[in-house]
């Protein structure tokens, strides 16, 4: 078992965010919190200490998180929200911080651009 020199970012959309998605896509109607909330995103970030490095992680990657959340669900980003500050950001996610990750598998980490 390894240890990964990473903290994670566990991130789940709040009302807002589907009430946003219920706007721009009427095939969305039937969606709930639970149903977007169902397989998060985790992304990977600096390897954070305390909750002061937390909020410097966020503030540094909140702009590129916002827009994969919004482009995930809607690419038309003539509907996206503006401006996308930190503020609407913590209002639209909810973000939970995970500083132990550890790796159970003897493969390779593999990495892909997306």
């Amino acid at each position: 078992m390894l240890a990964l020199n990473r903290s994670a970012i566990v991130v789940r959309p709040r009302p807002p965010f589907l009430e946003w998605l219920h706007a721009v896509d009427p095939t969305s109607a039937s969606l709930t919190l639970a149903d977007l909330g169902r397989e998060p995103t985790i992304y990977l970030v600096s390897e954070g200490t305390d909750r002061e490095a937390e909020d410097a992680d966020l503030h540094t990657v909140f702009h590129t998180i916002f827009e994969d959340q919004l482009n995930g669900w809607w690419r038309d980003q003539t509907a996206w929200p503006t401006p996308r500050s930190l503020g609407t950001f913590k209002r639209w996610f909810d973000c939970q911080f995970h500083s132990m990750l550890l790796d159970l598998t003897d493969e390779p980490l593999i990495e892909e651009d997306v």
